[in-house]
């Protein structure tokens, strides 16, 4: 898994309970998702097409630091498989984890197409 980026949580990241809301999570993941399968396919034209289930193991607390990691699961002919977590950066445990996100890679017409990850990538 690497950790390229990281938040803090934020009062506007909190839900009712005071913990970080699962929506804000579920945001960043995809967002670091697109960003890190936009870096190994070289492309921009990608879009999100499947998040598995995410699974909450422990709350984030306002001040956490939060650091967000990607792993390349799987490369398909269109589509590449990325694992997500993200973790306290004090704590060091995870509190989210998603096992697959699914991104596709598009042509102009927004149709999935072939996409062209090399495979000295995928070391």
């Amino acid at each position: 898994m690497q950790y390229k980026s990281q938040r803090i949580v934020m009062y506007e990241h909190l839900n009712s309970a005071g913990i970080l809301f699962g929506g804000k999570a579920m945001s960043w993941i995809d967002e670091e998702a697109i960003i890190f399968a936009a870096d190994l396919l070289e492309t921009i034209n990608i879009a999100t097409l499947k998040i598995s289930e995410i699974k909450f193991e422990n709350p984030a607390k306002l001040g956490d630091i939060l650091l967000l990691g990607t792993k390349l699961s799987r490369v398909g002919n269109s589509t590449i498989v990325i694992e997500c977590e993200i973790r306290n950066k004090t704590t060091n445990k995870v509190i989210v984890h998603v096992e697959e996100v699914i991104i596709v890679a598009l042509n102009e017409d927004k149709k999935p197409t072939p996409h062209k990850l090399s495979n000295k990538k995928l070391s």
